[in-house]
């Protein structure tokens, strides 16, 4: 069997270089061992959504309805539909409507135009490696032993557990412990670190961590889970905090969220002469790895394990692969959204990255989204946003803690890339009440810096 371009890996990053490939007139085979859709299908994105939407609902009928008891074998039926339905844009016919040919099966390379799936041999003028990655077990003794949950099966339970032990304060074990809380399973989270979401700054985190301890979520951060034993009742996890205490934390399940591991380890890229490393497969800016017709992207190649970096990189690599001249991917850091309520942003630098980078000439601007009409509609909050700045007004970087700053960050990002000063949202005419129209606000403080900076004034403000 021969094609011009040869996929592997059905998921966001797959998918969207088999489209982008077929939008080029190319013959297009897309290979996965799974059905289409990925990880951000099945047990990722779309998944966890659903299901913390079904616990924001729960949440408020909770907080109106004396003695409210979540239906969570309603909750999980709606994740299985949602999932479906999502599924059913990216099936192997919907695939083979925009000229996709689907083959189901394991890849393995032969030699570095040539793979093998099942009984069939594929050869490629063009090669995009787009395996993902798999949730990472942590060497705690007797954890393997265990019938574990990673998000790659809790999506499968029809009915939830009445607890569970969260081990991961990252992310994705955030946004999991909050929901499941929200919909009446009992949860306590287990964080190695000093605190839960350690990649992001502490002035957001750990508000968030308190309200999610409000809600319920019982946190143990700086603690280290040392084994795990099946109980006659479900599981017993054994820690040691950072005072060298003995913890045993007993529940129904245990959910391990603590990261992932690069899925190149079963492609034989030996025998393609691709060069990997336990991190993933090595590629320059351009996507390539060490056989120049053959591209990587997505979580097998990291640092930034998000669906949007894998699109952004799949669509570029289609286009290095076929245009005669070749680009870069942006290295820049990138945007995220992590899911709670309030929903927590990022986009660019950090505060401490950016001086790091540019010393004291960075600006910062702070703003409490309780000075915010359309934030008190709903009462005292801990929301609220910081943006750096360079000496010129651009963005370094910002946080946004609020219930809409996935939306939100899209704008900052926006005047990101533009490398537009920030002062320009001054005159930009934002809805009222919306939770964007803390940008134009700032906006207004930052042309009154913008003019107080300016040489000239500097000059008549010393006479």
């Amino acid at each position: 069997m021969k094609t011009d371009f040869l996929v592997i890996g059905a998921g966001s990053g797959g998918i969207t270089a088999a489209v982008t490939a077929a939008g080029f007139g190319k013959k297009v085979l897309l290979v996965d061992k799974n059905l289409p859709g990925g990880e951000c299908t099945w047990s990722g994105c779309v998944p966890s959504k659903a299901l913390i939407h079904q616990a924001h609902v729960s949440h408020i009928a909770s907080q109106q309805v004396p003695g409210f008891k979540p239906d969570t074998r309603k909750a999980m039926a709606h994740v299985h539909d949602v999932r479906n339905t999502v599924y059913s844009h990216e099936s192997p016919e919907a695939l083979a409507d925009m000229n996709i040919e689907f083959l189901q099966g394991h890849a393995r390379f032969i030699d570095p135009h040539t793979v093998e799936v099942g009984e069939n041999r594929i050869q490629a003028s063009r090669i995009i490696v787009a395996s993902g990655s798999s949730a990472f077990i942590p060497p705690v003794k007797g954890l393997t032993g265990l019938p574990y949950l990673t998000n790659e099966n809790m999506f499968e339970l029809e009915d939830l557990p009445d607890s569970m032990i969260v081990l991961g304060g990252g992310p994705i074990g955030i946004e999991l412990a909050q929901a499941l809380n929200r919909l009446g399973v009992r949860v306590e989270l287990v964080e190695m670190a000093e605190r839960i979401l350690p990649r992001e700054e502490a002035e957001f985190a750990l508000p968030l961590s308190g309200k999610l301890e409000t809600e319920g979520v019982k946190i143990h951060a700086g603690t280290r889970a040392v084994s795990a034993e099946q109980t006659s009742s479900g599981v017993r996890l054994t820690c040691q905090n950072a005072a060298n205490e003995e913890l045993s934390l007993e529940a129904e399940h245990i959910l391990v969220a603590v990261g992932r591991t690069a899925n190149a380890e079963h492609l034989n890229l030996e025998a393609a002469r691709v060069e990997y490393t336990p991190k993933g497969i090595s590629v320059n800016r351009k996507m390539q790895t060490s056989q120049k017709h053959i591209y990587a992207i997505g979580d097998v190649v990291g640092p930034w394990l998000f669906s949007h970096m894998a699109n952004t990189q799949g669509i570029q690599a289609v286009q290095n692969a076929i245009l005669p001249w070749k680009r870069n991917v942006s290295s820049e850091t990138p945007v995220w959204v992590t899911y709670t309520e309030p929903e927590l942003a990022r986009a660019g630098m950090s505060e401490d990255e950016a001086r790091k980078a540019h010393g004291n000439s960075i600006r910062m601007y702070h703003f409490d989204m309780n000075d915010l009409d359309r934030t008190r509609t709903g009462g005292p909050s801990i929301e609220r946003v910081k943006l750096i700045l360079d000496r010129r007004g651009r963005i370094l970087g910002a946080s946004i803690l609020a219930d809409r700053a996935g939306e939100m960050i899209g704008e900052i990002q926006v005047i990101r890339k533009l490398k537009a000063n920030f002062g320009k949202l001054a005159g930009i005419v934002h809805p009222y009440p919306s939770y964007s129209e803390v940008f134009q606000k700032i906006g207004k403080r930052v042309v009154v810096d913008n003019l107080l900076n300016h040489p000239l004034v500097k000059l008549f403000r010393k006479k």
